[in-house]
């Protein structure tokens, strides 16, 4: 079991904002989990791996293909408080559920 942050690397962010971003997919995935498997994940150490990809082409692309699943995802759009402007797309968070289910999607994507 994992969780899965895919984060745009083209946008101008700061270490605090990526790192909030990354939250926000952390969270509002999680919060579409299954419960049986949200108990497995957290008690197995809650593994989340934060992944790139260089465009939003690149980010719409994998959220077109996990929509076709039933994994759980969230995809972050900003409120434009701070470094970017509103409503744009940050990152896209997927799980937790299992390792199998989650590589399909993202195995050839790099870490950030």
């Amino acid at each position: 079991m994992k969780q899965v942050i895919i984060m745009r690397n083209d946008l101008k962010m700061g270490k605090g904002k990526i790192a909030a971003q990354a939250c926000h997919a952390s969270l509002g995935a999680y919060k579409k989990a299954e419960l049986f498997k949200i108990n497995i994940w957290e008690n197995n150490g809650a593994k989340k791996v934060v992944l790139k990809v260089n465009s939003l082409k690149e980010l719409f692309k994998i959220f077109e293909s996990v929509k076709r699943t039933n994994l759980p995802f969230y995809l972050v759009r900003d409120a434009g408080h701070t470094q970017i402007p509103s409503a744009t797309i940050t990152c896209l968070g997927i799980g937790p559920d299992d390792d199998e289910k989650i590589d399909k999607i993202s195995y050839d994507l790099k870490l950030l």
